[in-house]
Formats: C-alpha cells, structure tokens, sequence
C-alpha cells in the first residue's frame, strides 16, 4: 500500500449511514476505508492492529458508545478521532462540549437527511487529510515532555499585586488541536487571574458556542464570546466571534473587523496579535499553540518586536507543529514550551504562584 494513502476506520451502528460514509471517503482516491464496526466494543478489537490513520466514529451505539470509545482508545491506541454523527450539529453546544472533553480532536455533523452534499462530501475529506498527519498522544507522553527555553526564564516572586512592567493582557491563538491545548492553560490559571484574556481559535463555524461551554466548564475563569464594544477586564476570557477578526479600538475596547481572511483564517491570530501589541505594546504576553499552517506566527512576530513576550507550544505536544515551527523560525517565539508547563510559565512572568 502506498504510504499516501490515508486509512480510515468507520464506527457506526447503522449500516447504512457506515456505507454512506463510505461511499463519501471513497470519492477522494488517497483515502481508503479498511475497516468499520458496529459498536465501540467491536472498534477496540480492530483498530489497534490495523492503525488507520484517522477513526471516524458516531457517538450513540449500542454496548458501547462513542464518547467511552473515544476515552478507551485514547489510553490504549491514540489516534486522532473525528466524530462524525447527526448530534454534532452546531446547535448542540452540550454535546459538542462532551466530546471535546472526551478527547476527539474534531467534530463533522452528518447530515440529518444521512445523505451527503458534494459541498459537505469535499469538506469531510479535506478534514480526514488535515486529521490523517495529527498526532495523538496521552497523558503519561505529555507528562513527560521536555521545556525548551530561548532565553533566561523570570525569577518565581510570588506577590498578590504585578509588577509595574508585568504584562496587561494575555493573547492565545490556536488552531488544529486547540480546543485541548487551551484548556491546559486555562484550567491552570486562577479566578482571580490579573489579565484580561484574548483568545482565537480556528473552529469550524457554528461550533464556537459548544468549544466556550466546554471551557467554561472547565476552568474558574469567565469563558465568552468577545462583544464589539466592550473593555477586556481580567479573570475573563474572550474569544474572537465566527466570521470576524478580534481587534481592539483606539480606546482599548473590542472590535470586529470584517477583513479579508489572513493565510485562509477568519477569524486570524495574527489579525489579532498585531491589534494587541499595537495597543498595549510591550504589555502583551502572547502565545501560540498548534495548527496547521501558519497564521499567528507573524502576529507574534509583532508581539515581540513591540516588547511584549512570547510563548509557542513546543513539537512533542502539538498535535500539529505547523504555526509554532513558523514562529520559531521567524525568530518570533521567546520561549518554547510543552503546552502543560505554560501556565506556570505565564503565572511565573506575573510574580503570581504557579505549582511546578
């Protein structure tokens, strides 16, 4: 077999909508499905020997349904997952919260008529080849990555108020990956966290609401969508909104601008790091996570040339080293980190108590 063609497993309880699927996949040539089960019990006994590159699975089977498949094969066989099912339609931000949390690395909603557009067709399969090159990995591989630093790390002084020259406003971008990458940071991060928080996140549309309930969820910080207008105060996070980019005005307040898309992205990251270190300067600590591509890297080009500070995820905990490895190269990134040592890093550059 050709080491381009991309592998796929199918798991999904009604054999039609498997053949339908199947038929979907089948119309790009590099992809080729080797495998399907009916149920998540059935999965387990296959996939760990066959190693498709990506699992497309459905979510409510029975014996076993997707969301303890995806748990279950994370701990035993992580590959990325892509759950492809009619209850992950935009609307349902709760579902679409539980299968993040679960680990899935995206969501595709199947068409609720269970037969698929060319529009829709095309798309699913421009995901299964972004999905095919996406590295999975579990929490003992993360736990024991390794911090790379570019430059000489600020001395830990814990203190309940910043620093004259600490930062003023934390900007994340992310992409491929995202979603589990910020909440490593946020979930770390305390309520009473000092900065406002901007934060874009390249997401499929529709599906922003669900990624905010998920995080929100998760971490003690106040999770929102960003509102044209209003001041970013600290403790809250604000995330760019579908189909605009996240900019301040000259007052500092937020702003929706209605650009064209920067390297294929709107919202950019790197639209709205150069709205931050054109605003706050040298008070913008930034940070840029995994993705696919390379929005971002000059926005936190930008960042640093303004003074402020940088942080990109490092490559062994990147599910896709593609934006940070520009920022790198660029000369961009100040410090290089796996992405469970960043908050600490962060809490470190405000003087504010960080476990190790």
């Amino acid at each position: 077999m050709s080491s381009s063609i991309i592998t796929v497993f199918i798991v999904d309880s009604c054999a039609i909508a498997q053949q339908r699927l199947t038929g979907a996949l089948s119309a790009a040539p590099v992809i080729q499905v080797i495998g399907t089960a009916n149920n998540g019990t059935e999965a387990l006994e296959h996939i760990p020997q066959l190693q498709p590159d990506v699992v497309c699975t459905n979510l409510q089977m029975p014996h076993m349904d997707g969301f303890e498949l995806i748990r279950q094969l994370l701990a035993l066989c992580p590959l990325p997952i892509l759950v492809v099912s009619p209850t992950v339609q935009p609307t349902e931000t709760e579902t679409i919260a539980q299968v993040l949390k679960a680990g899935a690395v995206d969501v595709f909603p199947q068409p609720l008529t269970g037969r698929w557009k060319a529009a829709d067709q095309q798309a699913l399969i421009d995901r299964i080849k972004v999905l095919a090159g996406v590295k999975v990995f579990t929490k003992s591989l993360r736990q024991h990555s390794t911090t790379h630093i570019l430059r000489s790390s600020v001395t830990h002084r814990p203190s309940p108020r910043l620093c004259a020259d600490a930062p003023q406003i934390l900007a994340i971008g992310a992409s491929t990956g995202g979603p589990q990458a910020i909440h490593q940071i946020l979930s770390r991060l305390p309520a009473d966290f000092p900065l406002p928080i901007l934060c874009a996140q390249h997401i499929s549309a529709g599906f922003l609401p669900g990624l905010i309930s998920w995080q929100a969820s998760m971490c003690p910080l106040h999770v929102k969508v960003a509102e044209a207008g209003e001041v970013p105060v600290p403790g809250t996070v604000y995330f760019a909104p579908d189909h605009y980019h996240l900019t301040l005005d000259d007052q500092g307040r937020c702003h929706y601008s209605a650009a064209p898309a920067v390297d294929r992205h709107c919202p950019s990251i790197t639209v709205m790091f150069q709205a931050v270190a054109q605003h706050y300067g040298a008070g913008v600590l930034g940070v840029l996570l995994t993705g696919m591509g390379q929005d971002g890297a000059v926005g936190l080009q930008k960042i640093a040339q303004s003074g402020g500070s940088t942080i990109a995820q490092d490559e062994t905990t990147s599910i896709v080293f593609g934006m940070p490895k520009v920022a790198i190269e660029l000369g961009a990134a100040q410090t290089v980190l796996p992405v469970e040592q960043i908050a600490s890093s962060i809490l470190q550059q405000l003087s504010l108590p960080h476990s190790v």
